[in-house]
């Protein structure tokens, strides 16, 4: 039985990592932030040294899109040097490494979806500091899978479709942009798609591009989570050009999966997917 350790275990795709792990035969050990610090690299390596892992599913991240621009030594620290020591310690132990990045780490300007490998340019803090772990696992550790996705929401954890939920319960009034354009990706699928390359084995190791089929808008987004949520609340939505944040973001950050899908098959569209997690979310508790 494979032996798979979790970093990052208590954010929304680890939580979700382990709700599906039962379903697998694959031996997981789940470490939150708490249990394992990436940041310390003598922490790591303890964590390594109590059993043999063939694979590191790396979940960890600073995620904070818009403190990152105020915390930008922050954000490198657990998104670029905590990853270099991700990579560093499971070379000295001959893992395998699945690191999760970013649509992020493009700029937006393209027109057609981002292939894995098109010129990256992060125009955020957050989206620098991941593209820095990127380049760490590219030059410490052969053996590694970089798997770039984006819009990533869960039953758990915080996530723009549990937001939306919410202010519908409360009845509340949003406005929501239509200016970005990206591909809404269920935690569930990525999840799915992680067990098939530790179980298939003879995945090329690189960068791959993982995200639902199909493209949309963040107010499309918000009015297909109401209609399938309470319709009554869709007059709630309504929509705005001018929504402004402190960091920039890629207007276009859809991500061509045809490389995904040449050994996965073919991904659902989105709406498929987000119909699935509403549905697991109406089961928990």
């Amino acid at each position: 039985m494979k032996k798979v350790l979790v970093l990052g275990a208590d954010g929304q795709l680890g939580k979700t990592l382990f709700l599906l792990s039962k379903q697998t035969d694959i031996d997981f050990s789940f470490y939150s932030k708490y249990k394992a610090d990436i940041t310390n690299k003598e922490n790591l390596r303890n964590v390594f040294h109590k059993t043999y892992f063939e694979y590191c599913i790396n979940c960890a991240a600073y995620t904070n899109v818009e403190k990152a621009e105020d915390e930008i030594e922050k954000a490198v620290l657990i998104n670029a040097t905590g990853v270099r020591n991700i990579a560093e310690v499971c070379k000295e132990n001959n893992t395998k490494l699945i690191h999760i990045s970013t649509d992020y780490v493009f700029d937006g300007t393209n027109n057609k979806p981002y292939k894995t490998t098109d010129l990256t340019n992060p125009i955020n803090q957050y989206g620098k500091s991941k593209l820095q772990g990127e380049k760490f696992v590219e030059g410490v550790l052969k053996e590694h899978y970089i798997v770039r996705t984006s819009w990533l929401y869960s039953p758990f954890g915080k996530n723009f479709v549990k937001t939306i939920i919410k202010h519908i319960q409360n009845d509340t009034n949003l406005k929501i942009t239509t200016k970005e354009r990206g591909t809404p990706t269920s935690c569930l699928e990525l999840s799915r798609f992680i067990f098939f390359v530790i179980t298939r084995d003879n995945i090329p190791f690189g960068i791959y591009h993982f995200s639902a089929k199909g493209s949309t808008t963040w107010y499309d987004f918000a009015i297909e989570i109401v209609e399938n949520y309470n319709p009554k609340k869709v007059s709630n939505i309504s929509a705005t050009d001018n929504f402004k944040t402190q960091s920039q973001r890629p207007v276009y950050s859809v991500l061509d999966i045809s490389k995904t899908e040449k050994f996965y098959g073919q991904l659902p569209k989105w709406q498929h997917n987000l119909k699935e997690v509403l549905k697991e979310l109406k089961m928990l508790p």
